[in-house]
């Protein structure tokens, strides 16, 4: 049974940038505090083996919307822009009568769009820039299928958008100041802000939210139920929290990755010792102690801030009358390294602190109150069990869309709806640097509830196998190992089976008369 228009659940997705799925208290995490999002969990059910389709965000947004892997709707990498022909499940909530909207960070455009507004981004550089008005070109309406958007770009405090229109609006003597950081930070791993709490973007997100929540109570938007993107850049390096947040965390006083010593593994492996510090900016950086301690500290101070964030926008939600007619998903776009086998940031190394992601959901008579399940799961997942729980109609759906319907699991958290989840990553790079060239790569992980098997394109005879029940840390690589032989040939079969099973099937025949 379709429910009538207003009957309808409301959604609100919550995404965050780089965060390790270890990076919530909920977690286990025995030092970061984020007690807001803990109470999300305790109110619904965390996922426990949430995987990225993709370990980088552009990607892995484009899976998010589409329901489909990059091989299939083209962001391959960052830097190819989604293209707007490509249906999103956002397309389809609009088409059946959602008012769709979306508050940061969007990304389906390499940093930003190639439209502006009064403040926009070029191309390749998180600058953002005074366009005069008579030179403004309007972004079109609706925008990968929202009819309603406030866009932030870029990471840490260097960020652009509409959100520098409120910086202009709330502390002009800032806006200068934000607008010219971008440059600086970009290849920095962390800063030490001089942007005050109340106008760092988390904030402006946070307002912007609310704002639109209430202005929803209030009959705005007629009777259409919502889907509300709420979208934070941070933790994503450079991480520059504000005020006491940068403070909060001791960089002496935390847990810090076990295999910070172990960069052997990466160095001594026939494919990833091409990789490591080749690409600096934002690929596998050999790090150590006292740098990881201090971006970590920082990492948590930012992430305290968004929780402090989403715990007022739940507060909103609830006052506002909200809550028990609203589905709320929370997840981010991927995880980062965090000194996990010596290096941060990310790349063709696809260890669980880069692949696997915080999701945790919440609906109103359908998910049991805090529940943990260990299916596994993956973000592709998210559009598809989204339209299914709403009871949109299948011909609003795109088609072609890859994720499995998650409904079983999630009034459920024992049943299991996958045997297995694929990565892709794929890295188009070319790029020059003193240390050589960062080469091209193409990359394929199937992740099953024991094992974790990556293969690289052109490497025939070596590969990643890492038994996750037996060494959750992936230490011991048992690629080369005889005693696996039988196990990694059966599990090679099985990847090239659902990596047949991934290929595009459309355009469709057509029908003969």
């Amino acid at each position: 049974m379709v429910l009538a228009l207003n009957e309808k659940k409301n959604v609100l997705l919550i995404i965050t940038d780089a965060q390790r799925a270890d990076h919530l208290g909920c977690a286990g995490n025995p030092d970061l505090k984020t007690p807001n999002i803990d109470q999300l969990a305790s109110e619904g059910i965390r996922f426990t083996n949430a995987y990225c389709g993709n370990p980088f965000c552009m990607p892995n947004r484009a899976t998010i919307f589409t329901g489909k892997y990059p091989s299939i709707h083209g962001v391959r990498c960052n830097g190819i822009n989604l293209n707007p022909k490509i249906p999103t499940f956002t397309d389809a909530l609009r088409k059946a009568g959602y008012h769709t909207c979306s508050i940061g960070k969007i990304h389906l455009n390499w940093y930003g769009t190639p439209w502006s507004r009064k403040y926009y981004s070029h191309e390749q550089l998180i600058v953002s820039i005074y366009t005069p008005k008579e030179k403004r070109r309007p972004i079109p309406n609706p925008y990968y299928g929202f009819k309603e958007y406030e866009i932030v770009l870029g990471h840490g405090d260097a960020v652009g958008g509409d959100y520098l229109d409120w910086v202009e609006e709330r502390s002009p003597e800032y806006l200068e100041l934000i607008k010219k950081r971008a440059t600086r930070l970009f290849d920095q791993i962390l800063y030490d802000s001089p942007i005050p709490e109340n106008i760092y973007h988390t904030n402006y997100i946070k307002e912007r939210t609310i704002s639109f929540l209430e202005k929803y109570s209030q009959g705005y938007y007629s009777n259409k139920p919502f889907f509300l993107h709420c979208s934070f850049p941070d933790p994503h390096h450079p991480v520059c929290p504000p005020g006491k947040y940068r403070e909060m965390y001791h960089p002496d006083k935390i847990t810090i990755s076990s295999t910070l010593n172990e960069i052997n593994n990466l160095q001594e492996h026939d494919v990833l010792k091409n990789y490591v510090n080749v690409y600096r900016r934002a690929r596998l950086r050999e790090t150590n102690e006292k740098e990881l301690r201090k971006f970590q500290a920082y990492t948590y101070g930012v992430l305290s801030l968004i929780d402090q964030a989403i715990g007022e926008i739940l507060a909103a939600l609830k006052s506002f009358g909200l809550e028990e007619n609203t589905m709320i998903v929370f997840t981010s776009d991927h995880g980062d390294l965090m000194g996990d086998h010596g290096v941060i940031f990310k790349g063709p190394a696809h260890f669980q602190g880069l692949i696997k992601v915080p999701m945790i959901w919440k609906i109103p008579d359908i998910t049991p109150k805090g529940a943990v399940s260990e299916s596994l799961v993956n973000s592709i997942d998210i559009p598809t069990t989204i339209l299914n729980v709403l009871g949109i109609r299948e011909k609003y759906h795109s088609p072609g869309m890859q994720g499995h319907d998650l409904m079983p699991v999630l009034r459920n958290p024992s049943v299991k709806v996958r045997d297995n989840c694929i990565i892709e990553e794929d890295e188009d790079a070319h790029k020059a640097t003193k240390q050589g060239i960062y080469r091209d790569i193409r990359v394929r992980t199937m992740i099953t509830e024991r094992y974790r098997m990556t293969v690289y394109e052109g490497f025939m005879n070596t590969g990643d196998l890492y038994d996750l029940k037996e060494d959750p840390l992936e230490k011991n690589n048992l690629w080369h190992d005889k005693k696996h032989e039988n196990i990694k040939n059966n599990l090679l079969k099985k990847m090239l089976h659902e990596i047949l099973n991934l290929q595009n099937r459309y355009p469709k025949k057509q029908a003969q008369a």
